[in-house]
């Protein structure tokens, strides 16, 4: 049972065809396909609705957000940085798009946004930040991608090449190295897919609307020049924060050449609008002191993908000396000891983990895996089924709670699960194993023999 048990993979992707049924489109999508793009006035091929966006939005971005740790569990800081986030989009070309602005746990450098306007910037981002007109600068460039529609317009793009979109990807563990690769990251079920690469093209377009925005808003259109100044001293000095922002925001000189150029020519006359430091610095004042402890926990999560395991450790404790409930340390010490295969301790700082953030979802997942591991299969069904209910939608979890049911010898219970499985993921070691099993049950019949 568990060398069955040590290593799954899957992937599965929608087909053009199976995508365009899924969103609504199928058999309307050229009568309904030319809109108007809400910046530019132009139509414009469009195969995504706004109501698809907003769909896919809600589906993913949770997943994301999840994967990233959740939101700061500073109330106040979340609820600043939403005002600060909705009057931007209030002056935006979509007003009336659901949006959502929020700071995440994640330690490294980003910001980003899903297509129906749910937008985060990461603490390990935020806290290098100097004013609010630098935030009102980020949060702004990120409405544009939204008010652009550059997601639903690199969507349409794969859809007309007929390229297959893997909103329902699932990556778990690559083969012989049991649930190791789940240190380096964890609970993606493909919501990444709608965070998109932008081109910079795409780049240069958001940050045109983003300091239009800011300017409407009342923000010195210099914060977006600052802005660009953080980002490229952090590339500097840090490239290892900033690498994932500068993989999907491709950054150059020639972007922040033309941003200062703007407020010296367009917005000459904003220069003395307001940056509020002040404000900015009352908001953050808790985030700021927590500034060694989010760079050593992302030093952490590095030297792990790096697999410098005592370095992690080392980087690790240095953190949670500093912050000992950190959600996100506790939960990085945790996948440090699966990938280390210390099951045992896993377990323990995941529930460290779950009782200093206990809505949020990732750490019952490490649990789970790392119960999984030491075959206490009633535990890792609890925490799966846990994981399940406050984030819904990811097949992985489906999947292990089969595995969890079969350890319990519940072949009925388990068959279930790897039926609801199958149902989203139909390729890869994790579909074969769940079909081979309903199949030896007895649940499933043979598929017949194909001649070549």
């Amino acid at each position: 049972m568990a060398s069955q048990m040590e290593s799954f993979s899957a992937s599965g992707k929608f087909s053009r065809r199976e995508f365009l049924w899924i969103t609504g489109i199928a058999g309307t999508a050229f009568a309904v396909g030319c809109m108007v793009n809400p910046v530019t006035g132009k139509q414009q091929l469009m195969l995504i609705s706004r109501e698809q966006e907003i769909a896919l939005d809600k589906e993913s971005s949770p997943h994301q957000f999840s994967a990233d740790y959740g939101a700061v569990q500073d109330e106040a800081l979340n609820q600043y940085v939403s005002k600060v986030g909705l009057n931007i989009a209030a002056h935006s070309h979509r007003p009336d798009m659901p949006y959502s602005f929020r700071c995440v746990n994640a330690c490294y450098a980003n910001a980003y946004a899903f297509p129906g306007g749910s937008i985060a910037t990461t603490r390990g981002l935020l806290v290098n930040l100097n004013n609010e007109a630098e935030l009102a600068a980020l949060l702004g460039h990120e409405t544009g991608h939204v008010n652009a529609r550059h997601t639903a317009q690199q969507m349409t793009k794969k859809m007309m090449l007929g390229i297959a979109l893997a909103i329902g990807t699932v990556v778990v563990a690559e083969k012989n190295k049991k649930y190791a690769p789940l240190a380096a990251g964890l609970g993606a079920v493909g919501a990444g897919a709608l965070l998109a690469h932008y081109s910079r093209n795409d780049e240069r377009q958001a940050d045109q609307l983003g300091m239009e925005y800011m300017v409407r808003t009342g923000y010195n259109p210099e914060g977006m020049v600052q802005l660009m100044g953080v980002l490229q001293n952090l590339s500097r000095k840090k490239p290892n924060l900033i690498e994932r922002m500068f993989a999907s925001h491709p950054m150059s000189s020639e972007r922040f050449a033309t941003a200062k150029k703007r407020v010296t020519t367009l917005y000459a006359d904003k220069t003395k609008l307001p940056f509020y430091r002040e404000r900015f610095m009352d908001n953050t004042v808790k985030l700021r002191k927590q500034k060694p402890a989010i760079e050593a926990f992302e030093n952490g999560a590095v030297a792990i993908t790096k697999k410098n395991y005592s370095e992690a450790e080392t980087q690790l404790k240095k953190g949670l000396k500093q912050l000992p409930r950190d959600y996100t340390g506790l939960t990085l010490m945790a996948k440090l000891e699966l990938a280390k295969e210390n099951y045992a301790r896993a377990a323990l700082y995941a529930k460290k983990a779950e009782d200093t953030y206990p809505g949020e979802a990732q750490a019952h997942h490490v649990a789970g895996v790392a119960a999984l591991s030491m075959k206490h299969y009633s535990e890792a069904y609890a925490d799966f089924d846990t994981y399940e209910k406050l984030l819904p939608g990811n097949p992985n979890t489906v999947f292990f709670k089969g595995l969890s049911q079969e350890g319990m010898q519940h072949k009925k219970e388990a068959a279930s699960q790897y039926r609801r499985f199958l149902k989203v993921v139909s390729s890869g070691e994790q579909a074969d194993y769940a079909r081979n099993r309903l199949i030896s049950w007895g649940f499933m019949k043979q598929p017949a023999a194909t001649n070549g």
